[in-house]
This record gives structure tokens, C-alpha cells and sequence, in this order.
């Protein structure tokens, strides 16, 4: 009998094989049929990584100063922590939080919980005590693991849970460095099966509190098989993803896809950010592949991007549309194209621009191998070119969440219909291709027109004085509501009906008549803990001006300055 690790591999090559022909890819790849026992951590990692002396992990700091940590290595390092958890009492099923940078530690630990059959919980340095509480109480936290300089956002949470400081000592907390005087009893070999859970991830709600999302044992370490994929990373590759930890991005680009793909994860640390510096580690590093978002793209170009650094072969954007006129840049200099593609923290990524494809301006690329993208049109409940995101339950989609946990009600709405419902909506051309077009609750209608303000958005944001864009709907007594852009101003630009007029004039002249944008308010926009704009307090502030008739004094208006 094939063994689940010999059935991993060769699912994985065979995609690896395919890498660069998306329609045949698409055509053969299938996934592979895991039953029974299987530990991504033990099963996959240790396999090909014990007595493999290649790099498995490359961090560099601003000031110079580097370690690298060969896979033999890690696994060492993992199998060490593991047997010291498990002697503080970490078990399989406990929920262990991580709350730390890109240092080894996050590495090592979390190989080392996944290990025991525990379960990660990734959590941003960023949070403050209240979401901290948040996580340990609907979370039920058995474990907090951070460093030393964090512990105090934990004075006063209460709670049934072990308390371990990385780098430093804490009083009240046991200190990491007890973990190196342990003696290793690996290896390991963890008692889990394909549909137990490995990881919980809190989502950043725009509208409400964080979401616990939950995945198996394969719904991340097989699902990101289309991940890797889309990023193009093979055996021996150096990646690079500049993300923080915490967040799903991060366990996607700078854990499980390179070591799915047995690569190497290089990780640059910074604390001011330097286009330059980082160029200079592209080179140095030889990176074949590199994921950054927009706004590092945005610094980059305003350095000498000089020629394409030597090795570098495949460019990925995340998180929000690229400005063309960043994307044409990196182009001329580097003769490579940033690609696109879609994804959430409850699946792996969806739908991608492929390496070697076509890449069509606006678009997200094509439905991934292995992976039931539908669009389902909200109205009649049938697929359709154009509507929402959906994956088709009846074909079995391996890269989906098992649910989002203690919400039984929103595990109903969105695996309602046979389909698992994204809540987000998108356009399908002659060709396969998908175009974003917006959040379901963010698309309205102007004039009986509907309109989508992500596409307003990507049209603004092609403005040199506009960095962000968030447009909403105001509420107008004869157009039912008219396209309002808050925008942050680019450095340089001031706050004035000038610049106002410039960009009223810009959306005119490059969105159809019924689209263009009527009012822009310079602001600074709302966001969640995670970055994403917070809509409804812009929404929110629209409709209370609107209902006290109170006139917003510092927006101006298209009448007042272009008409």
C-alpha cells in the first residue's frame, strides 16, 4: 500500500511538472487521496527534511547580522521543542498560540506544535490586550508563546493557559530557553488524521469580531499545493514573501509553500524600510521568487532598480490591485511581469496568473488546478459569468476551511446551495479570465446602474496623488446614491480643490459616464487590526449626514469643480 507521505510527493511533483502550462495543469493535476493518519509536520517535513543538510531557513537583519538553519537542522530543532512542550504538558487537541517575528522560533515551534498534534493558533504582534483576551477566551487558548517584550499585553487575561517568553525573562512566565537543555525524544510521530484540525486562524472582520477559521491536517498542507503553483517556486528555489506573521499570508508564502516545495524560505527583517537594501538582498540571496505587496512595490520603483538581480524568475503581488504604471516599470527594468491572484484565509489561493501565461490587465488569472471555482449570479442561484465567488462543494475542494468554529449559523450561510460562498463578486471573459469586481455587501447601485467600488478604486489609485482609494455609496435623493471616494493623499499633494479637481477630472476621462466618481474627501481611512479598510464606518458616516441633512463641509463635490 502506497504510503500517505509517497502519495503526497507524487501529487506534488506532478504539479511541480506542470508548472508553466496552466490548461494542462488544470486538465490532470489531481489531488492527492490522503486517508487516515497523516501530519504535515512529521509525515512531509521530516520525511525529506531529516539528514538534508540544503538551506531551510535564511533570516537576514538590517544591521547585517544572518543565520541560516539547514532542514536537518529544523527538524532537529522541532523535535527538541516538541519533547519539551510535551513535558510542560502540551498534548494533542491543546491550542497553542504563537505570537512572535520572524525569528527562528516561529519556525521551530510551529513544526514543534504540529508535531505534539496540537494546534497553532498564529497571532499578530500587533493586537492589544483586548483581542489578546478575545483570542485566549473564544479560542481556548492551552498555551501563549511570545516574546518577552509582548508579555505585558497579557497582565490581567485570565485564563487556564501556560505562559512561555521568547528572548528574555518574565516573571510569572517560563522562559523558552529552557527548551535547549532538553534531550530530543524524537523522532515523532503524531496520532492525527486527514480531517483533525491543525490550525485556527482569527480573521479581521470589517464588519464584526474576528472569525475563528479552522483547518484540517490537509486543507493548508495539501490545499497549497495551488499556492505553490501559482508562485512558480521549485526544489532549491530561494523565496522570498515580505509578510508578518500572524496573518494567513504569511503561513502561506513563508512556511508551507516553500517547504512544500522544499525550497528556501529567506526572510529579510527591516525596521525602516530601504528599496535599495532590499534590492541589494534580491542579488545577494540570488531570490528565484518574490512576493511583496503593493505598497513595497511602490518603494521600489522609486529606486534604482538597475538590471533584473541574477536568479529572479517569478514576481507576485498580494493583497490589493497594482497600479499599472508600477507594473510597466518593473517590467522595463526587469523584463518580468508581478502577477495576481485570490485567495482567503479560509482556502489557498483560488485563482492565479500563472507562471508563463498571458496576463491580462485587471485580471486575477484563471481558476487554479484541483480547485471548483464557480460564479454563482445571487439572484437566480445558477452559474453565470458574472456573480459570486463560489467553490462547488459536490467536487470536494481539498484547499477549504473546516468551518469557522462556535458559529454554526455562518458555517450555514456560507456553505449554503451546495457551495461554499466567498463573498466576493467577479466577471468571467471569453478565456477563463476572472476580474474582481468587489465584496457582495460593497457593490450598490447609482442611477439603476450597479457599481462596483473596487473598480472605481483601481482607476483612482492609477493617480499619482492617490496611495488609497475607498469608495461608498452617498445617498442622494435622485440618483438613489452617487460614488463618494475617500482617498489618502500621496506625499507631496496637498488637500486642496485642485488636487480634487485633478482627480475628478482623471476618473472622468478613464470610467464610463455613469461610473465617475461625484465627491472625494481627503481622509484617513479606517482599517482593522490587518489592514483592510473598514467600509461600513465610511458607509456609516454617509448615511448619519445624510439623515440629519447635514451637509459634509470638507468634500468636494464634481458640480462645484469640474461640471
Amino acid at each position: 500500500m502506497t504510503s500517505n507521505t509517497d502519495l503526497y510527493r507524487d501529487s506534488r511533483d506532478h504539479l511541480i511538472a506542470l508548472i508553466g502550462d496552466h490548461d494542462k495543469a488544470v486538465s490532470e493535476f489531481r489531488w492527492p487521496e490522503l486517508t487516515g493518519r497523516f501530519n504535515w509536520a512529521t509525515d512531509w517535513f521530516d520525511a525529506f527534511a531529516r539528514g538534508n543538510d540544503a538551506r531551510a531557513l535564511w533570516i537576514v537583519e538590517q544591521d547585517g547580522s544572518e543565520l541560516t538553519v539547514t532542514f536537518d537542522e529544523m527538524v532537529e530543532r522541532s523535535d527538541r521543542v516538541a519533547t519539551w512542550l510535551r513535558q510542560l504538558g502540551i498534548t494533542k487537541g491543546d491550542r497553542v498560540i504563537l505570537m512572535l517575528g520572524n525569528q527562528v522560533e516561529l519556525w521551530e515551534t510551529m513544526l514543534a506544535v504540529m508535531k505534539l498534534g496540537a494546534i497553532v493558533m498564529p497571532t499578530t504582534a500587533a493586537l492589544g490586550p483586548d483581542d489578546l483576551r478575545d483570542r485566549i477566551d473564544r479560542g481556548a487558548a492551552r498555551c501563549v508563546i511570545a516574546n518577552a517584550a509582548d508579555a505585558p499585553k497579557f497582565d490581567g487575561i485570565e485564563g487556564d493557559y501556560l505562559s512561555i517568553a521568547v528572548r528574555g525573562d518574565v516573571d510569572g512566565w517560563i522562559s523558552y530557553t529552557d527548551s535547549a537543555t532538553v534531550t530530543s525524544a524524537g523522532p515523532f510521530s503524531a496520532d492525527t488524521t486527514v480531517d483533525e484540525p491543525m490550525l485556527i486562524y482569527f480573521t479581521s472582520g470589517t464588519t464584526s469580531r474576528p472569525k475563528l477559521v479552522e483547518h484540517s491536517q490537509i486543507s493548508y498542507a495539501v490545499g497549497h499545493f495551488t499556492t505553490m503553483a501559482w508562485i512558480g517556486v521549485r526544489p532549491g528555489d530561494v523565496h522570498l514573501a515580505i509578510s508578518s506573521p500572524g496573518w494567513a499570508k504569511h503561513a502561506w508564502s513563508c512556511f508551507f509553500t516553500p517547504w512544500i516545495a522544499e525550497s528556501t524560505i529567506f526572510v529579510y527583517n527591516y525596521g525602516r524600510f530601504d528599496a535599495a537594501a532590499l534590492i541589494d538582498q534580491l542579488r545577494r540571496a540570488k531570490v528565484n521568487t518574490f512576493c511583496a505587496p503593493p505598497t513595497v512595490w511602490r518603494m521600489l520603483i522609486q529606486a534604482d532598480l538597475g538590471e533584473r538581480p541574477e536568479g529572479l524568475r517569478e514576481l507576485l503581488g498580494a493583497g490589493e490591485p497594482l497600479n499599472p504604471d508600477v507594473i510597466r516599470q518593473i517590467e522595463d527594468a526587469w523584463g518580468l511581469t508581478i502577477r495576481d491572484g485570490f485567495g482567503q484565509t479560509e482556502t489557498t489561493l483560488q485563482i492565479g496568473n500563472t507562471p508563463g501565461q498571458p496576463v491580462k490587465p485587471g485580471s486575477m488569472g484563471r481558476p487554479m488546478p484541483g480547485v471548483p471555482v464557480v460564479l454563482i449570479d445571487p439572484v437566480t442561484g445558477k452559474e453565470s459569468d458574472e456573480g459570486e465567488i463560489c467553490l462547488d462543494l459536490d467536487a470536494g475542494p481539498v484547499n477549504l476551511m473546516t468551518g469557522y468554529l462556535g458559529d454554526p449559523e455562518r458555517n450555514e450561510q456560507v456553505m449554503a446551495g451546495g457551495y461554499y460562498h466567498t463573498g466576493d463578486v467577479a466577471a468571467r471573459d471569453e478565456d477563463g479570465y476572472i476580474t474582481y469586481i468587489g465584496r457582495t455587501d460593497d457593490v450598490f447601485k447609482s442611477s439603476d446602474y450597479k457599481v462596483s467600488p473596487f473598480e472605481l478604486e483601481s482607476v483612482l489609485i492609477e493617480h499619482p496623488a492617490v496611495v488609497e482609494a475607498a469608495v461608498v455609496p452617498q445617498p442622494d435623493d435622485t440618483r438613489l446614491a452617487v460614488p463618494k471616494a475617500y482617498i489618502a493623499l500621496a506625499a507631496g499633494w496637498e488637500p486642496t480643490a485642485d488636487t480634487a479637481r485633478t482627480i475628478l477630472e482623471y476618473s472622468r476621462d478613464h470610467l464610463a459616464p455613469y461610473l465617475k466618481v461625484r465627491r472625494v474627501e481627503f481622509f484617513e481611512l479606517p482599517k482593522t487590526i490587518s489592514g483592510k479598510i473598514r467600509r461600513v464606518e465610511l458607509q456609516q458616516r454617509e448615511a448619519e449626514a445624510h439623515r440629519n441633512h447635514t451637509p459634509i463641509g470638507t468634500e468636494f463635490r464634481y458640480e462645484d469643480l469640474v461640471d
